[in-house]
């Protein structure tokens, strides 16, 4: 084989007019917005490359109201934190302040 040689191959596939063009549509689900006091909330501690995170969820409000809500808190702990899947992350193992602020904003949680 040379290096200006085209090679052509042919597979042998036909696409003739009796195929579709799929178009699957997904729609993210809809979540119900709650009011605070409606909540059901839950902590869950991880472990991210060696250090701990601390999980609460799982908040059924608009991503606008959870963007303040989460900008207010980092800023009253002192930490950093985000808004992913419903769920509210927080850098440290901070489970008792971060109850007490919940709390204070009207939110409940499982026992």
């Amino acid at each position: 084989m040379s290096r200006g040689k085209i090679l052509e191959l042919d597979i042998g596939a036909d696409f003739g007019s009796d195929w579709q063009e799929v178009k699957a549509v997904r729609k993210k689900p809809k979540i119900e917005i709650l009011e605070p006091s409606k909540h059901q909330l839950y902590f869950a501690k991880e472990k991210r490359r060696g250090k701990v995170v601390t999980l609460v969820g799982e908040l059924h409000v608009s991503r606008d109201t959870a963007q303040n809500l989460l900008k207010k808190l980092k800023k009253k702990l002192g930490t950093g934190g985000s808004f992913k899947d419903n769920m509210m992350e927080f850098q440290g193992d901070i489970k008792e302040r971060v109850r007490e602020l919940f709390i204070a904003e009207g939110y409940r949680f499982r026992n």
